[in-house]
């Protein structure tokens, strides 16, 4: 096999992390949660959408603008992890619990939520 074909396969069965993150203020007590089968992509077209100012949390967006980056934090919260057996290929329903555990643990902190 050539190398190109070799590195399309692997690309191919390449699995991107799931999970949970969070975009947070360090100036008040806001956070942006957000739940994703490819945290690594959507991080990085939030961050993208923030700085370009066309993220859709208009609330954030003109948090975002007003503050700038250095005043936001940007964390993964937790990673869903696949199943070993690899028969499940759909990780919503996991991933939309994982996000209600996530919001539910934000509001017993203190939390205030940027709106959806």
């Amino acid at each position: 096999m050539d190398r190109k074909k070799e590195l399309k396969l692997q690309y191919m069965q390449m699995k991107p992390q799931m999970g949970v993150f969070m975009i947070r203020s360090n100036f008040s007590n806001k956070c942006y949660l957000e739940k994703t089968q490819d945290l690594k992509g959507t991080m990085n077209g939030n961050m993208f959408k923030l700085e370009t100012g066309n993220h859709p949390n208009r609330e954030l967006q003109k948090d975002w603008k007003e503050h700038g980056e250095e005043n936001f934090t940007v964390k993964i919260l937790e990673k869903l992890e696949y199943d070993e057996d690899e028969s499940k290929t759909d990780y919503k329903e996991d991933l939309t619990l994982l996000y209600m555990i996530w919001e539910e643990k934000m509001i017993q902190e203190q939390m205030e939520l940027y709106k959806k």
